[in-house]
Parts: structure tokens; sequence; C-alpha cells
């Protein structure tokens, strides 16, 4: 059912993207990724979706740390699987990464308030993992691709959600930096444009109109991130969500948020998430930058990494 699901995403986009063919990932791609076993799959709570997948590197550590989100339009037919194949490249090449599965748009529970609850919970699981393996906790990067990406930032502003309200944590993990892999986080502009059909209206539970509050506390586009370094990948073939991920970087850069745009140049939607492609080694020297750097200052543009 799931390589059927992703061969009709992959029809669909083909329509909008109008890329070369055989030269571009499309999502059928995905279907054929190995999934290599973790270190360790690890219940963060009781539901059968509540798990991540921890990949410890070699070595005794403790080692730098990434939390890992997938993407798929937060839609419960695109589930952790695909992202195996990254996910332990980048342990294999020295990073310790735990790979969050969560509940989406059309698991029971998932959508408001659900689906971010269940990141936020694992993402603060790792204090508790951090009694059991050698991670280090004071240089966490959040990554996430595309619908990730949104996720991946939102943990890096939970601090500043009202300890009242439905998404709020007691002590949320920090964040150091946050790399987003053709990202998709402004939900009001991807409501807008009706992104992946009426998928925010099943994630946040309506409009913004409808519920302006909740949007306010769940779209990362509506907080001041100064102090977050971010960095965030956008594919040069990637033409259906390349303007979302342009959209989000506007949005930051007018609030002066320490944001860096990263042109992947071969780069489709897709490529950034494979090992095997001419991107990855793009992406991997980015998350050993912004773990070396922790809660410091981006490095200095690199014009090799940035063109």
């Amino acid at each position: 059912m799931r390589r059927w699901l992703l061969l009709l995403w992959c029809l669909a986009a083909l329509d909008v993207l109008a890329l070369e063919p055989g030269k571009i990932m499309s999502a059928a791609d995905l279907a054929g990724f190995p999934q290599p076993a973790p270190t360790a799959r690890i219940a963060y709570g009781n539901q059968a979706l509540q798990f991540g997948d921890l990949r410890i590197p070699d070595g005794p550590g403790p080692h730098p740390l990434a939390i890992f989100i997938h993407g798929g339009c937060w839609l419960s037919a695109y589930d952790i699987s695909h992202s195996a194949k990254l996910t332990q490249a980048l342990a294999d090449s020295g990073i310790a990464v735990w790979s969050v599965e969560y509940r989406r748009v059309g698991d029971p529970g998932g959508g408001w308030p659900g689906s971010f609850r269940d990141v936020g919970k694992a993402a603060d699981h790792l204090r508790e993992l951090a009694t059991q393996y050698p991670l280090a906790l004071d240089r966490v990067v959040a990554i996430g691709h595309s619908a990730g990406a949104h996720f991946a930032l939102w943990l890096a502003v939970r601090d500043q959600i009202p300890p009242e309200h439905a998404l709020a944590a007691p002590e949320p993990l920090p964040i150091a930096a946050v790399l987003g892999l053709a990202p998709a986080a402004d939900l009001g502009f991807l409501h807008q444009q009706q992104v992946c059909g009426q998928v925010i209206d099943g994630l946040i539970g309506g409009s913004p109109d409808r519920y302006p509050e909740r949007y306010r506390w769940a779209d990362p586009a509506r907080f001041a991130l100064p102090g977050l370094m971010q960095v965030m990948v956008i594919g040069a073939h990637d033409r259906a969500w390349a303007p979302v991920g342009e959209r989000y970087l506007a949005v930051a850069q007018a609030r002066n948020d320490q944001v860096r745009r990263v042109d992947a140049p071969e780069s489709g939607h897709f490529e950034m998430i494979d090992p095997d492609s001419s991107t990855w080694p793009l992406i991997r020297d980015w998350v050993h930058q912004l773990v070396s750097v922790g809660g410091g200052q981006l490095p200095a543009a690199d014009k090799q990494s940035d063109e």
C-alpha cells in the first residue's frame, strides 16, 4: 500500500515539477531505499507510533547528536522508513541520530495537538536516553526534511510557548541549531497555497482565521529566533517546494534571524535525503559544522557550500 501511495504522490508531483526525466529523483525512488537496522528502536510513549530509531556511531563518545524528523506532508501514508538510509549515513559519519516517528494526519491521535506533542515528547526523551547512551545533549541539532523541517524549527521555539498552552512542556530540550532540507515551515502560507491539499487544516484543525491562537504557537514563521542558528537547503531542481522554502527564508531574514540559505545545485526534493546522491556531502558537512559550533554563531559563508 505504501509503495502505491508513493507512486501516486510521484505522478502528481511530476505534473508540477516538469523536470528532466531520469535525472531527478521522484518519491517512487524512496520505496526502494534500504532500511538498515538502528542501534535501538525505543518507545517514548505508549502509542504504537510513539517511537524513535537511535543510531550510535562507533567510538566511546559522548557523540554529537542530531534529531531527525522525516517529511511526507504530515500524512499518515509516509512514515519513518524512507529516512533510515540517511540517518544511518549520518551515524556512520560520526553523528548520533535520534530519528523520530510520530502520529500524523490520518493516524488516531494525529494532527492537533497530538503530532506536536509527540515530536516534543520524543525530543525531551533524549534526557533519559543520555543516561544509557553516550550522547552530548549540549549540542543538539534538529534536522527536518520537507514537512519535518517545520517540526525541527518548532522544537527550537517550544521554550517560548506559554506554560498553560496545549503545546507547552515543562523543560523543552534546548536546540542549538536547525538544518532544514527543502523546508516547509510557514503554516499560514502553506494553508493559503493549499500545499498538500488541505493537510494543514488536518494538522491544526482548521484555518488561521478560525484558529489564530493555534497557528501562533504551532507555526515557526510566527516566532522571533535571533539566537538560533538556521540553515535552509534549497534544491535547484525542486520547483514545487523551493518557493515554500524561500517563503520561510524571507520571513526569517526580515526579522533578522541568524539564517543561511544553502543552494544544492544538483538536487530536487529527494536527493538531499539520499546519501548516494551528489548532494550528500553538502548535507553531511553542514551537519558536522552545526554540531561543532554548538550554540554559537553560524560558520562564515563558504563559497563552495553556498553556491
